[in-house]
């Protein structure tokens, strides 16, 4: 039973500790389909550890993650894996693009490594390309295109599977203020247009204003600014 009733994702009391050092001390969160929630923190005070958690990459020491009825928590690493695949999307700081693909071959190969048909894959990629304004820079590799062209790639492979959360660890950090703004913009509008959710990590005030809802991480502890956490 969900400890926040109506939230698609949820964590509650986690704890994750690294040497002497509690890199998660007792943090709670939840998220809604649609809502944006954006965690903000000093460096080191537990914000990305938060996300790698609540994404499945990690396992907290103790503590439960919801997600489908199920705790991600004590889920296989197999089953976190495929949802890692098909629900969750990744936006990373610097895209993380591979560089030997072309720009629509990298938006497609999350469909591919699920096994979609190569022109099923890339019509979608395309459709998404569109929406993300770079569909002029599909035929190129990532080192071809700028900065915020590739972050927009970037967000169209994260999409391109119909994701029911999109984790999004600084991604316009990389970023000039104009092109870090429009991939916000695009990013929230993909996301409310599909009803995805985003949990997205960022030390800018200014990155922080596209979402619907501010959390703060200290020294392993989660603070919501609404109160409701």
């Amino acid at each position: 039973m969900s400890a926040y009733p109506g939230s698609l994702l949820w964590a509650q009391d986690l704890r994750k500790v690294y040497g002497p050092t509690p890199a998660l001390d007792g943090a709670s969160f939840s998220v809604r389909a649609g809502e944006v929630v954006a965690v903000m923190g000093p460096s080191g005070s537990g914000k990305s550890t938060l996300l790698h958690c609540l994404a499945g990459i990690i396992s907290p020491d103790s503590g439960s993650i919801g997600y489908g009825g199920q705790d991600l928590a004590t889920m296989s690493d197999a089953r976190r894996s495929a949802l890692r695949r098909s629900e969750f999307g990744f936006v990373f700081q610097f895209g993380q693009l591979v560089p030997e693909l072309t720009c629509t071959e990298n938006v497609a190969l999350p469909l591919r490594l699920a096994g979609v048909g190569r022109k099923e894959a890339q019509r979608a990629a395309l459709e998404w390309m569109a929406r993300l304004e770079v569909a002029e820079v599909g035929d190129k590799r990532p080192g071809e295109v700028s900065g915020g062209q590739g972050q927009r790639v970037a967000v169209a492979r994260a999409l391109v599977t119909s994701p029911r959360v999109i984790f999004a660890d600084e991604p316009t950090g990389a970023l000039d203020s104009l092109n870090g703004e429009r991939v916000m913009q695009l990013l929230t509008d993909a996301s409310r247009e599909t009803d995805a959710a985003v949990v997205l990590v960022t030390h800018e005030a200014r990155v922080a204003a596209y979402s619907d809802r501010e959390i703060v991480v200290r020294d392993g502890k989660v603070r919501d600014m609404a109160g409701t956490v």
